[in-house]
C-alpha cells in the first residue's frame, strides 16, 4: 500500500500536471516499450518483431492494418533497410502489395532480413552462449530462448547445456547418480 501511495505521489509531482494519460482505447493502462529501431541486422529480427507484435497487441489493436504497417516502417531505420522500407512504401502506395494482417507483413520483413537459415544461425547462437556471471536461473532463461529454433533437442540439448554453464556446477552435475534427462532438472 505504501509503495502504491509513493508511485502515485510520484505521478502527481510529474510532469504531466497531475494526471495520468492514457491513451484511450488503446490497451488501457498497461505500459508496453516501443521496439528498438531496426537496421536489418540479422541478429534484431527476432526482437524487433517481437516487441512490434506484442506493441501492435497492446496498443494499435483497433488501427487499421495499413497503419500498423506504417508505424512498423517507422522503426525500419538506416543503411540497406532505408532502401527496403522506400521500396515497401512505393508498392503500397501504388497498391502493388497488400496484407492482411501486420503479422503478414512481419513475416515478409522476417523473410528479407531473417537469413533464410534461421535454424543454422540460432545453432551458433547457441553454440556460442556461456554462463559467465550470470545466476544459472539466468543463464537457463537465456539457453532456452536460443535453443528455440536451433534443431537441438533431447540429449544433444541437454549436453550443449552443461558445457555451456560454469565449470564448478558442470562438475558437480557430473558427479551425480542420475544423468539430467533434460535442461528443467
Amino acid at each position: 500500500m505504501a509503495t502504491m501511495q509513493a508511485q502515485i505521489q510520484a505521478l502527481l509531482a510529474g510532469g504531466a500536471g497531475g494526471r495520468v494519460e492514457r491513451e484511450e482505447g488503446r490497451g488501457g493502462g498497461a505500459e508496453v516499450a516501443k521496439p528498438q529501431i531496426f537496421d536489418g541486422t540479422l541478429a534484431n529480427v527476432g526482437g524487433f518483431i517481437a516487441a512490434c507484435k506484442l506493441y501492435i497487441r497492446m496498443r494499435l489493436r483497433g488501427e487499421s492494418v495499413e497503419g500498423q504497417v506504417q508505424w512498423i516502417l517507422s522503426y525500419v531505420q538506416g543503411g540497406m533497410v532505408d532502401i527496403w522500407k522506400e521500396n515497401v512504401m512505393e508498392e503500397l502506395k501504388a497498391g502493388e502489395v497488400e496484407y492482411e494482417t501486420a503479422e503478414e507483413f512481419l513475416i515478409s520483413l522476417k523473410k528479407e532480413f531473417g537469413g533464410g537459415e534461421e535454424e543454422s544461425v540460432k545453432a551458433a547462437e547457441l553454440r556460442k552462449l556461456e554462463q559467465g556471471g550470470r545466476t544459472i536461473e539466468e543463464f537457463m532463461q537465456e539457453f532456452k530462448r536460443a535453443a528455440r529454433g536451433s534443431g537441438y533437442e533431447g540429449r544433444p540439448l541437454v549436453e550443449e547445456f552443461k558445457r555451456e554453464m560454469n565449470g564448478g556446477i558442470r562438475r558437480k552435475l557430473m558427479e551425480v547418480e542420475n544423468p539430467l534427462a533434460s535442461i528443467e532438472q
